[in-house]
């Protein structure tokens, strides 16, 4: 009886040319990583975060996703790669990133929903206004009525009992049943608006103006076009300060094409938001837990101590074939850092 090696030799051969390796398990592919800059969240990572795959940074305000974010910049900006943040809330403030560490010569940024400023000049400079040929009524025609491009007979009678009606007292003028009952319909109120009432539509068109979906899709098409072009090691996708239920709109194979351009193009996408949406497209997914605020000091605010947890990592083991006897020890899947205040100084 032949031995199970050799029934499987006969088996991949017999299939080698419809299916290549049908019984040998494909190798895992273990992806290249970039170091985030902060010791102990790369060692919690084995190195740092994946090239060539989705990162999704998930947690609430106050955080700690823009200061790991920033970090990752900073290193990969370093190393004189060029990056991109697509700022959908317009929120990233680039001082505290060029304090951080990031070079904003090789940082592209991205403001979702913000109108230039030379636009909104021409606006004022040019107001409205109608052309002439609105403004001037139009000659009269003489002729039966208008020279055949009048109004019809009929509706010249229109209106005549109301203006014989006028003619006559109220109080002795009663109509005629032939004739119908025309009810007297209450004018419209016009009211000038004050500068209040202004300021309320203005507050209304404004929220209209900011609404999240508008920015989203400006900046799902900006990142769309930045993975088409190349060049980029690393966009940063912000979406932290929209509400979970925009975010979830975003239909899963947008994120899926996402991931293959980036395996494409060796870019790392960073994904920040409130609540996870990337699913099985993201290659590592992160949740940071709100901060606590530090106070080294007596009255002084002095940082932030943050909480990592790692929610979900792609071949996290190395490919081998050995089947462990014993129950393997469970991994470390959390991490603990600090972020310090610019005035608190270097300790």
């Amino acid at each position: 009886m032949p031995s199970v090696s050799a029934l499987r030799t006969q088996i991949e051969s017999a299939l080698a040319n419809r299916i290549p390796s049908a019984l040998t398990p494909a190798p895992r592919t273990m992806r290249p990583v970039a170091a985030t800059g902060i010791l102990i969240v790369d060692e919690l990572l084995n190195g740092g975060l994946p090239l060539g795959a989705i990162t999704e940074i998930v947690g609430a305000e106050s955080s700690g996703r823009t200061s790991l974010a920033l970090s990752f910049l900073a290193r990969m900006t370093q190393a004189e790669k060029i990056c991109a943040w697509i700022d959908v809330s317009d929120s990233l403030d680039p001082e505290s990133a060029a304090a951080a560490g990031v070079d904003m010569l090789r940082l592209l940024w991205v403001r979702c929903g913000v109108q230039s400023p030379s636009r909104v000049q021409s606006s004022i400079q040019r107001p409205f206004t109608l052309p002439e040929k609105y403004l001037v009524p139009p000659p009269t025609r003489k002729g039966l009525h208008g020279g055949g491009f009048g109004s019809h007979p009929r509706n010249e009678v229109k209106g005549l009992s109301n203006a014989v009606s006028s003619l006559l007292r109220p109080e002795t003028y009663a109509p005629r049943c032939a004739e119908p009952l025309h009810k007297e319909r209450p004018e419209k109120e016009t009211f000038e608006p004050n500068s209040r009432q202004m300021g309320v539509r203005q507050s209304r068109r404004s929220v209209q103006a900011r609404k999240p979906w508008a920015r989203i899709e400006q900046a799902l098409r900006a990142t769309d076009l930045l993975l088409q072009v190349g060049g980029f090691s690393a966009i940063v996708l912000d979406m932290g300060s929209i509400a979970p239920e925009s975010v979830s709109r975003v239909e899963l194979g947008t994120w899926f094409r996402y991931r293959a351009a980036a395996e494409k193009t060796q870019a790392c996408i960073l994904l920040l938001t409130q609540h996870p949406c990337a699913k099985s497209s993201a290659e590592l997914s992160l949740r940071l837990q709100p901060g606590n605020p530090r106070c080294d000091e007596t009255s002084v605010f002095t940082g932030i101590g943050h909480h990592l947890e790692v929610v979900r990592k792609r071949f996290a083991q190395p490919s081998t074939n050995v089947v462990p006897l014993r129950k393997p020890p469970q991994s470390v899947t959390t991490a603990n850092w600090q972020s310090q205040a610019t005035w608190a100084g270097r300790r």
